[in-house]
């Protein structure tokens, strides 16, 4: 399958690392841009941009993934499908209409609960027995298209954010 994948930290590189190992073809990956970070405030790569020079992909990496320029580029590759994951930008009905089979978004919680940013933290917050992540077409609004597919995880007395990180991260990819 002929795939363009949108994501930027490192939650993201499972999933990248999976649709690569599977043998997806993946045309292009879209990462934010690179940004000031550290102590030194020393302009550093996304984590998904480090993975992806490691697999010698192509990058992009525009400062809106909505701008025409970023439409025709896309476009013109033209996807079976976007695999978006922790992105940090919501994409336009341009965007979505590109591919062929849509887009796709894993997300951090079990949709409905917890749409947007931070959703692990808010899931602890809240007391949350469980996480979870959701798999689901995109839509024009934020985390609220059709949920295709969802798997939960307990969340025990253990667990904290990163921990569930690291299992929401490992569970996206699969």
């Amino acid at each position: 399958m002929d795939i363009v994948f949108m994501g930027s930290p490192e939650f993201a590189i499972p999933t990248l690392e999976a649709l690569y190992k599977q043998g997806h073809n993946i045309l292009l990956v879209v990462t934010q841009k690179d940004r000031p970070r550290g102590r030194g405030k020393k302009l550093l790569p996304t984590p998904v941009k480090k993975k992806a020079l490691e697999l010698n992909l192509d990058i992009y990496q525009p400062e809106s993934v909505n701008s025409k320029e970023s439409i025709k580029k896309i476009s013109g590759l033209n996807p079976d499908c976007i695999v978006v994951i922790a992105y940090g930008q919501i994409l336009k009905r341009d965007i979505l209409d590109i591919p062929k089979y849509g887009c796709l978004n894993i997300h951090a919680s079990l949709l409905p609960k917890y749409r947007g940013a931070a959703p692990i933290n808010w899931a602890i917050i809240e007391g949350e027995k469980e996480t979870g992540i959701t798999i689901m077409e995109m839509d024009e609004g934020l985390d609220t298209g059709d949920i295709l597919k969802y798997k939960a995880i307990p969340i025990k007395d253990a667990d904290d954010s990163q921990s569930i990180h690291d299992k929401l991260s490992v569970l996206g990819s699969q």
